[in-house]
């Protein structure tokens, strides 16, 4: 049967980096969403087809007899990548493997720190079990997910993976393998405004480059981590107040902590800083840092002025709503034809 499955892209609001080390983190899906349409294939064969992944920043090196291709976000095409590993996972928790026609789209670019790589493996995932006639609970979905990103970046929290499968707004704590989740009701909408400066290090490096100084020096930056873990508890009371001027200070904390950390750049800085000076409430890198993505929260009569100043100095900007639906799935005939089209196409060629 055809199946048609969505996921969300996330912001990480507070908590980056500390939430490896077992301090909590607060996360929210946003409204754009990575589309992936699967049918069935009755020779057995898995083809994929990935449309609109954009990468900021593609390096390619020629060698005797070998093309390596690496992105921002790793080596190879992520979705590429993370595709065929999701058909991997998910055949071998299924117990079983079909064929598959996949075609994924994406809102959004890959490696801009917004969960891309976690919407492609978990709408993959529900895609090839359901198109395979099984069903799939959300924590089945979520693990997977999170199994996927750990084979494909060697190392990966389950933050991205969860909240790209349940939505809303999340604070999150794991410990190995122990994940706690906890969803938070926030009943009012967040003016926020999202804007992407080039990456400069791959997320690989800037966990790796915080292990190795909290490793050197645990008093000290182990105690940032502390702090960064102190915010989010305050942030979080800010955030179900809806206290926005609270937010916005606790946003501009977080960011300070986070490059004390050495995870900013001098481009994301000055993104975060002239946000503020044009009327941002708050505003502070999102995500592994090096580059990507920075958010500003920022009164309504005020987003005019703010996303003008930010787009002048990033690659582009983008508002946003957050608390978006996690993964969504839809399965029949009708699915990847006329109901497809009228709903939740985004170009004519997928629903032939």
């Amino acid at each position: 049967m055809r199946v048609y499955v969505s996921a969300p892209g996330k912001v990480t609001l507070f908590g980056e980096h500390a939430v490896v080390y077992g301090q909590p983190a607060i996360v929210t899906s946003i409204d754009r969403r990575v589309h992936v349409f699967a049918e069935p294939r009755s020779d057995g064969a898995v083809t994929i087809e990935a449309r609109d992944l954009r990468t900021p920043g593609v390096r390619v090196t020629y060698r005797e007899g070998e093309v390596t291709v690496e992105t921002d976000y790793g080596l190879v095409l992520p979705a590429i990548s993370y595709l065929h590993k999701a058909v991997e996972v998910a055949s071998s928790y299924l117990g079983s493997r079909h064929g598959v026609k996949l075609v994924v789209q994406s809102e959004m670019p890959v490696g801009a720190g917004l969960g891309t790589s976690a919407a492609v493996a978990v709408a993959t995932v529900a895609a090839y079990a359901y198109s395979g006639g099984y069903e799939l609970s959300k924590d089945e979905i979520a693990r997977l997910g999170w199994e996927v990103e750990k084979k494909v970046q060697g190392i990966a929290s389950p933050m991205d993976t969860s909240i790209v499968t349940y939505g809303g707004f999340m604070r999150i704590r794991y410990s190995g393998e122990e994940v706690e989740r906890v969803s938070l009701r926030v009943g009012a909408e967040l003016p926020i405004l999202l804007a992407y400066v080039e990456r400069e290090f791959r997320t690989g490096d800037m966990v790796r480059m915080v292990r190795e100084r909290v490793t050197r020096y645990p008093q000290l930056y182990g105690r940032i981590i502390e702090l960064v873990g102190e915010v989010v508890g305050a942030a979080e009371r800010a955030l179900l107040n809806h206290d926005l001027e609270e937010l916005g200070l606790m946003m501009n904390l977080n960011h300070g902590l986070l490059d004390s950390l050495g995870v900013s750049t001098r481009r994301l800085n000055e993104v975060v800083y002239a946000a503020r000076s044009s009327g941002a409430l708050g505003a502070k890198l999102t995500g592994a840092g090096g580059g990507g993505c920075v958010i500003a929260l920022s009164r309504p009569e005020k987003m005019g002025v703010v996303e003008a100043v930010m787009g002048f100095l990033s690659e582009f900007t983008m508002r946003t709503s957050l608390g978006s639906e996690g993964v969504r799935v839809e399965v029949g005939e009708k699915t990847g034809g006329a109901a497809l089209t009228r709903t939740t196409c985004l170009r004519s060629s997928w629903c032939t």
